[in-house]
């Protein structure tokens, strides 16, 4: 009894030396959500699954397509493949295009041993390689990257202003969703498209929902933008001259809308059926606000939380993971969007 009264007391004097740093000004209040305190016990059974791409994910988590070629890939590849085996989430590799023509790097992304056959794992090409591939009848490449990484699908990511910006970047030849059709025709593994940090528009999303897709990733405009990044790595004035054009394009918030209207429109000529909302989701409350809102079965993708914890040790990974869906199951319990 006298050590559990020097734990209250001790409690007790940290609230006191805490309380006047504790205060939530009203101006920070987030105000997305009703807070339900009285309805849920604490959320130690919450189911999160949820049925993706085929596989049964415990949570509603997709670990985005981040790194790929650098000294780090293989640390942070293998982190996060194995965060994702632990905790039942999906994974998308960073770009690959550099396992297209050798195998050099191949154990960077060669983590399917560590994720498992459990949940899925994709890996990514952007659609300039892929239209390259498509037009020099190389198609064979890519069924030889998904056979040696042992991949569920591929990733095509489009990126016409990264590619604008960036000195070495390459020319689109053709319209990317002409270079799809084709890619559509020519595999048969699930394909996931995603834009790389402006997010797309509804014409664009349209198009994209009336193709036979596993997916529909947002890399929405509120993350990383690789077109401001290849802005600011550019040493030449004309590059900087195009920075206005960084700052268009659509946030997750946007496109979720956008999605929730042409599922009305779109009726029967929807072939696609799931999405993955991503750019600029930094949390759990995002990622909990965004899926509720969406009409369409849906997960949520994070790239810079996970990559920062990826870097080093596991075990901070392992705990900002686990704080993620602790987090998203409290706010299951206790939240409900307000619409």
């Amino acid at each position: 009894m006298r050590e559990e009264h020097n734990v209250s007391s001790e409690r007790k004097k940290d609230h006191i030396d805490l309380a006047f740093k504790s205060r939530v000004d009203e101006s920070q209040l987030d105000r997305r959500f009703h807070y339900e305190p009285m309805l849920s016990a604490h959320p130690d059974q919450i189911d999160l699954s949820i049925h993706f791409l085929g596989y049964n994910l415990k949570a509603p988590i997709w670990v985005s397509s981040m790194t790929g070629g650098t000294e780090m890939a293989r640390t942070i590849n293998q982190n996060l493949a194995r965060a994702c085996s632990e905790f039942g989430l999906g994974m998308g590799l960073g770009s690959c295009r550099s396992l297209l023509y050798d195998e050099v790097s191949l154990e960077d992304f060669d983590v399917r041993s560590i994720i498992g056959d459990d949940v899925p794992f994709y890996g990514n090409l952007g659609i300039a390689q892929i239209e390259q591939l498509l037009a020099e009848s190389e198609q064979d490449r890519i069924h030889r990257l998904i056979e040696q990484l042992k991949l569920d699908g591929l990733i095509v990511h489009i990126n016409p202003l990264q590619e604008a910006f960036q000195p070495e970047g390459d020319r689109f030849e053709r319209a990317p969703i002409d270079t799809l059709d084709q890619l559509l025709e020519e595999v048969t593994v699930p394909i996931i498209v995603k834009e790389v940090g402006q997010g797309m528009g509804p014409d664009s999303l349209r198009e994209l929902l009336k193709r036979p897709l596993a997916a529909v990733d947002f890399g929405a405009s509120g993350g990383t933008n690789f077109a401001l990044l290849e802005v600011s790595r550019s040493s030449k004035d004309y590059t900087r001259f195009l920075r206005p054009m960084v700052r268009v394009g659509h946030s997750a918030d946007d496109m979720v809308e956008i999605v929730n209207h042409l599922v009305d429109q779109l009726g029967g000529e929807r072939k696609c059926q799931q999405v993955i909302i991503s750019g600029g989701v930094k949390d759990f409350l995002d990622g909990y606000y965004l899926t509720k809102k969406c009409r369409l079965q849906s997960i949520y993708g994070q790239a810079s939380g996970f990559l920062k914890h990826a870097m080093g040790d596991y075990s901070t990974l392992r705990d900002y993971v686990r704080a993620q869906i602790d987090g998203l199951a409290l706010a299951n319990a206790f939240l409900k969007i307000k619409h």
